[in-house]
């Protein structure tokens, strides 16, 4: 079976080499169909053996992907973007299960680095070159429609999955968020497209969870209400209205209504790893009410689910540390700054435990560090609060 990389891009002259270079030797083609760049990235395709071709812009995120499928030539097709890398230790497992024979649609786990919330999305960005399956919604834009579709027509077709990471995607930086101005350009092909298809709960849920990421709350309240009252037939769609509309409900400071999104959310019938932010959030919630033992044990799940999950482990120490169980809190610690060094907070949350039990140097040690790493990351407030709370502790001098 042949394998083709099929990308849209524009102004990506910082992260498509990287990108590019991750599936060297991997696929047997590359198509990038270029939407208008003004910088080097068509130049920079080509040098990395990639066919090139061009698409107009008319603000659809679907008919320019599906503008690039027309140039596919391989039995399969991989689709990533330019700020996404595919993970090596997946390569030989991918392979293998595009060789399966009623296989259509292979479902890939794609980390969404940076991401404060949600940090894991199943993508179905691996599927045969059919030439029934496209791109539909112009933005969030997804194959699933016609696969359901074509499922109903060709019933051998089966659907299948690979569990580990396979796609790295760095997009959710705040950098990059703030350089393509994708917030804006979101807000506005969704409410275009939801004009023109009201009934679409999918876009309910991604427009209404966009309205709050902006401080919209009210907006995004009635649009996420309404994507539920829809009835949406797709489970990671009923989880994420619920999820955002807890969201909301915290944001305004009711807990018990977010508590209750939250917890209807995890009784969708989703792999535990794609319902971390729920999960995350759950606890944290039981956390401030004093539920340290429900708190512990949904942070532990969270483990379990994905043990290199930073934040699981420096939230654990948290209700560790109230607990009182500061040797385990430390621990705790030391495993999220194992899995991700550059985090500030459980450095120093950890100096914090360290003080706690009266080792003076170490905390003083970590506490350092999370100065050094507040300010590398430009949180320069965040560092100057630290320092002056040390120097008034008399642990700096």
């Amino acid at each position: 079976m042949t394998l083709s990389l099929c990308m849209i891009v524009k102004d990506e002259e910082r992260t498509l080499s990287r990108c590019l270079q991750s599936v060297q030797g991997v696929v047997d083609q590359m198509v990038v169909v270029d939407t208008g760049s003004c910088d080097r990235t068509p130049q920079i395709a080509q040098s990395h053996g990639a066919e090139v071709y061009t698409f107009a812009w008319c603000d659809d995120f679907a008919a320019a992907r599906n503008a690039a499928l027309q140039y596919v030539t391989g039995d399969w097709v991989l689709v990533l973007d330019a700020d996404e890398t595919l993970v090596p230790d997946i390569i030989s497992q991918l392979k293998q299960a595009i060789q399966q024979p009623d296989v259509l649609v292979i479902n890939l786990l794609r980390q969404e680095v940076g991401a404060k919330q949600s940090p894991y999305t199943l993508m179905s960005r691996l599927f045969r070159n059919h030439p029934k399956i496209k791109f539909h919604c112009p933005y969030h834009e997804l194959i699933d429609d016609s696969v359901v579709a074509l499922q109903a027509q060709e019933q051998h077709w089966k659907i299948g999955c690979l569990e580990p990471v396979a796609i790295l995607h760095e997009g959710y930086t705040a950098e990059r968020i703030d350089q393509q101005q994708k917030t804006q350009r979101a807000q506005r092909i969704m409410e275009q497209a939801l004009a023109n298809e009201p009934d679409d709960a999918y876009l309910c849920s991604k427009l209404g969870a966009l309205y709050v990421e902006n401080h919209q709350l009210d907006k995004g309240m009635a649009l996420l209400r309404c994507g539920l009252n829809l009835q949406p037939p797709e489970p990671a769609v009923i989880y994420e209205l619920h999820y955002h509309l807890g969201h909301v409900y915290e944001s305004l400071g009711e807990r018990s209504k977010a508590q209750e999104q939250y917890q209807q959310a995890l009784a969708i019938d989703l792999p535990l790893l794609l319902k971390i932010g729920a999960c995350n959030n759950l606890a944290n919630l039981l956390q401030i009410q004093g539920d340290l033992e429900g708190a512990r044990q949904l942070y532990t799940s969270m483990i379990v689910a994905q043990p290199t999950l930073a934040i699981a482990h420096n939230n654990l120490g948290l209700t560790l540390r109230a607990m009182g169980y500061f040797g385990d809190a430390i621990a705790s610690y030391q495993q999220a700054i194992c899995h991700q060094p550059s985090y500030a907070e459980a450095h120093q949350n950890l100096g914090v435990a360290l003080l706690k039990i009266g080792q003076i140097d170490a905390s003083q040690r970590a506490f350092q560090q999370a100065i050094k790493l507040h300010e590398d990351a430009q949180n320069f407030t965040e560092a100057n609060r630290l320092r002056q709370t040390l120097e008034g502790l008399g642990l700096m001098a």
